[in-house]
């Protein structure tokens, strides 16, 4: 203790704040200089885990919010769960994240949940006119966002939104529109946001990524983002419209589609084979060619090609898919296909009349995962193995289960 004791306040500070807060405040009572240095810590989180303790977990912040003192609040992190029915700990997030904000906050997250009819929980107004944010997180289908007309964040670029519900049809549109720098946005999205057609039109865009609940209304997304260059969408339903704008600047695309996924592949193939470098798909219906791209589509940057596939004849799919792919470097493969077992007496051997350029030229990497007993796995391994002229690494993995982010 006597050396820690004779670094500045300064360093103290700097080292506490890389333990938990919870623990930081713990050091109080190691002596009386001790007692309010995590008061000067720029980052707070807390955390609830069980419902029982929150009267004590208010009862702290309520006292030493308001006289924290550092100058700044860099970050304040809120995860709270309710399973009590008697507790209505809305206007007390509330009041905290109006605090935080007067003391000019630059990231602000909250983690909300309360399992039972109680109020949502509306912050306050002053946060969507803080000009010192530059991340806001809010996670809860409590969390009801009321955004005003004088919404203005000069400084906000990273914001996220997952399963909130939002006051009106206006409200998610509002808020977007008057975020000049935004550069990366997450929504997930459940079935009673309120939203019924979803519109991301920001100018400063450069990550997307859209998580869709099963059980979401809305079936129609207007996507304006020139500027982007990671898109991500996870949507299992059907019978969707997806209008997707020129994204000149795009390098990396995620597809998680579960149904029918012509409308959103079809309105993004034609943006993906002009610049992509890096493609993820994955669809759960059985597809043929005609359903993820049209024809005439080269993909002449793409390096980088992770793909769960499935249905009869995937492979005459995917070599084609490897044709209209030049220079592809990686190959991730996951074959995932819960059809009948085809017996060998079945089965007629595929033959591909020409081979893709990438195997000859470029291909360096090829990974695979599937069931190595079918005939058509076997074909298309030993298909691969005999024309990859360039490979350097190569890795199979037998069974059901995805790999690499599957």
């Amino acid at each position: 203790m006597a050396k820690i004791s004779e670094l500045s306040d300064d360093l103290l500070v700097k080292i506490l704040s890389f333990l938990p807060t919870k623990e930081a405040v713990s050091t109080s009572v190691l002596s009386k200089r001790w007692e309010f240095l995590w008061m000067w810590l720029p980052k707070l989180d807390f955390s609830l885990s069980n419902s029982s303790e929150y009267p004590c977990l208010r009862d702290f912040i309520d006292k030493n919010l308001p006289l924290h003192r550092a100058p700044i609040i860099e970050s304040l992190d809120l995860r709270l769960r309710f399973c009590s029915e008697l507790l209505k700990p809305d206007q007390d997030v509330k009041s905290w994240a109006g605090i935080a904000v007067s003391r000019c906050v630059r990231e602000l997250s909250i983690c909300y949940f309360h399992f039972y009819k109680e109020p949502d929980l509306l912050l306050p107004s002053s946060l969507y006119t803080c000009k010192s944010l530059v991340t806001l997180k809010l996670e809860g289908f409590k969390i009801l966002v009321d955004v005003p007309p004088t919404v203005c964040l000069p400084s906000l670029k990273t914001l996220r939104l997952g399963w909130v519900k939002y006051v009106n049809e206006d409200s998610l549109g509002l808020l977007l529109s008057h975020c000049p720098v935004l550069e990366d946005l997450s929504i997930e999205r459940w079935y009673n946001d309120n939203v019924e057609a979803l519109v991301v039109d920001v100018p400063s865009l450069q990550r997307l990524s859209l998580i869709i609940d099963s059980e979401c209304s809305s079936d129609a997304y207007v996507i304006v983002t020139p500027s982007l260059k990671y898109f991500k969408v996870v949507d299992p339903r059907d019978c969707l419209s997806y209008l997707i704008e020129h994204m000149p600047e795009l390098e990396e695309a995620d597809i998680n589609v579960k149904q029918n996924p012509e409308k959103l592949l079809v309105a993004i193939s034609n943006l993906v084979a002009m610049v992509v470098k890096r493609l993820s798909l994955q669809v759960g219906f059985k597809i043929n060619k005609e359903t993820v791209y049209c024809d005439g589509i080269v993909f002449n940057r793409l390096e980088n090609l992770k793909i769960c596939i499935c249905g009869d004849d995937w492979s005459k799919l995917l070599v084609q898919l490897l044709k209209d792919s030049p220079n592809l470097r990686v190959l991730n493969l996951f074959v995932d296909d819960d059809s009948k077992p085809v017996y060998f007496g079945d089965y007629k051997p595929v033959r591909w009349k020409n081979v893709p350029k990438c195997l000859l030229k470029s291909l360096e990497t090829f990974e695979f995962a599937g069931y190595m007993g079918r005939p058509e796995e076997k074909d298309f391994l030993s298909f691969i193995f005999k024309h990859a002229l360039r490979l350097k690494s190569s890795s199979i993995l037998h069974g059901s289960e995805p790999y690499h982010g599957f």
